[in-house]
């Protein structure tokens, strides 16, 4: 019977401690190198990518469609609106142009969201762009990866229509698409195969297909790429190969001049002001400093559970997790 009593009496206080532990940013491990989660919301579905314009916040969320989140005051965000019922397939990555929202769903192509009225934004038709992976948005056109199909170009004619243009092979898979700042060439990260970089200088109103100009082989699975700003050089998130930077100088001989071990699935990559930002499922996030290309420095790790998408301003990086929703941290 005493022994019962302890038994009890254990796991009595075990009970206690945990209750007496809140889910607060003062409580979670992490903010390695001043990087400290501000506020997390919890999204209605699974989130899978963000992307910020001003004060709104705008989530995939799979089935879940898009959920709309005013993040005014970052330590409280608030939903304004979800959109799921008018959106089909699983909402993936996410970009957009103004108040254009422009959303991928694989085999259902990509979906073009109005938020120019918030409480009553409009969808246009799915627009057959398949299967739709990652995004890039230049001036009034559309970059959209397509898998085994390459990369497409498309043209935003007005608020409720993308028109499909010329298509590009790729080597691979494509999985996500970066125009460069000079709009002159596509860098493409393309699954198994790597990196690859197209020509597009000669494409007219979008009608063409991109000039294919080399590709190096990257470990694991390229799923993301992001372009130095000045320099011929590009970020890529490669899965459970990690982070790597390579350099296009020299289009037929495309190096790989830096890496790092993520440890996690590296997913999303952003460059920003001699920052990489790279979400690696499991192992949350993590910050580099890239001021040397050649050999990366991680100076931060934030926590979370399953870190997916990723957006940056001056002040925040938002976090698209799949468990945890909208992840708010700051930039010291």
């Amino acid at each position: 019977m005493q022994k019962i009593f302890y038994i009890i009496l254990f796991l009595g206080l075990a009970f206690l401690a945990s209750c007496g532990t809140p889910n607060e940013p003062e409580s979670i491990i992490g903010g390695d190198g001043g990087y400290k989660i501000v506020s997390k919301f919890i999204t209605s579905g699974y989130a899978q990518d963000v992307v910020v314009k001003d004060t709104l916040a705008f989530v995939t969320q799979g089935e879940g469609g898009l959920m709309i989140i005013n993040i005014f005051d970052r330590r409280a965000p608030k939903e304004l609106i979800t959109l799921y019922k008018e959106l089909k397939g699983y909402s993936n990555k996410v970009a957009n142009k103004d108040s254009l929202i422009f959303i991928s769903a694989g085999a259902f192509g990509v979906s073009v969201v109005d938020a120019s009225d918030l409480f009553n934004p409009v969808k246009a038709t799915n627009i057959s762009i398949r299967p739709a992976k990652g995004f890039d948005v230049m001036g009034d056109f559309v970059y959209t990866a397509t898998g085994e199909y390459g990369f497409q170009i498309s043209k935003i004619v007005d608020i409720n229509q993308l028109d499909p243009r010329g298509v590009t092979s790729t080597p691979g898979f494509a999985q996500a698409v970066c125009v460069t700042s000079d709009t002159n060439r596509i860098l493409v990260a393309c699954g198994e195969m790597g990196f690859s970089i197209f020509d597009i200088s000669h494409i007219i109103d979008g009608y063409g297909t991109g000039t294919f100009m080399g590709w190096v082989d990257t470990p694991g699975y390229a799923e993301d790429v992001a372009a130095h700003p000045t320099l011929p050089s590009a970020f890529l998130a490669c899965g459970t190969g990690g982070f790597f930077i390579v350099d296009y100088s020299d289009s037929a001989n495309i190096k790989v001049v830096g890496s790092y071990s993520t440890g996690g699935y590296a997913k999303e990559v952003i460059y920003k002001n001699n920052k990489a930002y790279v979400t690696t499922g499991a192992r949350g996030l993590q910050i580099f400093d890239v001021s040397n290309l050649s050999s990366p420095v991680l100076i931060g790790t934030v926590e979370t559970e399953l870190a997916m998408g990723l957006a940056v301003d001056d002040k925040y990086v938002y976090v698209a997790d799949e468990s945890e929703g909208l992840v708010i941290i700051s930039i010291p």
